[in-house]
């Protein structure tokens, strides 16, 4: 049964954080990996976007980018999959389109202005976050014309502080671009720190004037059973990796 995890701050809104349960690939990938990048049989990815979009908005057409860790947001278009536009967010104001957001240890999160009838989703990696995706993401609603104050942000699972380690030119780069991003860095080992990710986005996210943010605090790389993770996998030494999807959309 796939696992379907809503948030309170998108109540009347249709979405889903869904993780690896519930689909059909097998081996590494095994269970509901819809990535296109992995080295999973095709006829598996296809089937389980099919369960996926079933599962957040039946009968809705699956809209996706091109994720490269950058900070750009692009308004949703009907393109197949080999014409994704390079980016990592999404909106829309149309009906009958789910934005997808692929993870496996970045923070998903979704956005929507109920009133207005608009919606958005991001992929929040460090970079990304660091670029300002989520604030990008904000400034595309307000053109299709929501408010800033009546959307609705929720972080999906992502890697949790206790999960990711960092050296200290990785903090130091936080740090420059803004000393107070040092509260996201606790002490680790000997020349490293642990990210707190999530608590980043949620900042990023605030200041962009998002004042409803659900955190909610899902650690992708602690709970194999639930969840892909690029870092666990990697560990492990393991050849490939799934893909997990964050869906939001607009009924017809």
């Amino acid at each position: 049964m796939i696992d379907a995890i809503r948030s309170p701050a998108l109540d009347g809104t249709a979405h889903a954080f869904l993780g690896r349960k519930g689909g059909v690939s097998t081996g590494v990938t095994a269970g509901l990996n819809v990535g296109a990048g992995s080295a999973d049989d095709p006829a598996a990815i296809d089937e389980n976007r099919r369960r996926a979009v079933e599962a957040a908005l039946p009968g809705a057409r699956l809209v996706t980018v091109y994720q490269v860790h950058s900070g750009d947001c692009v308004v949703a278009g009907v393109w197949d999959l080999a014409d994704r536009p390079k980016a990592d967010a999404v909106v829309t104001d149309r009906p009958g389109l789910l934005l997808g957001i692929l993870t496996a240890d970045c923070a998903p999160v979704l956005f929507a202005d109920a009133e207005a009838g608009i919606v958005g989703a991001a992929h929040a990696g460090w970079k990304g976050a660091l670029a300002g995706v989520t604030t990008a993401t904000v400034d595309a609603m307000i053109r299709l014309g929501a408010r800033r104050e009546r959307i609705a942000a929720a972080i999906g699972p992502c890697i949790a502080r206790a999960s990711y380690e960092v050296d200290e030119s990785f903090a130091r780069r936080f740090e420059e671009s803004d000393s107070a991003n040092e509260r996201f860095f606790a002490a680790g080992r000997s020349g490293h720190f642990q990210f707190d990710l999530e608590g980043y986005v949620a900042a990023r996210i605030a200041e962009a004037g998002v004042t409803r943010i659900d955190a909610l605090g899902l650690d992708t790389y602690a709970d194999e059973d639930r969840f892909f993770s690029f870092r666990r996998a990697t560990h492990r030494g393991e050849p490939d990796y799934g893909r997990q999807i964050a869906l939001i959309g607009l009924p017809k």
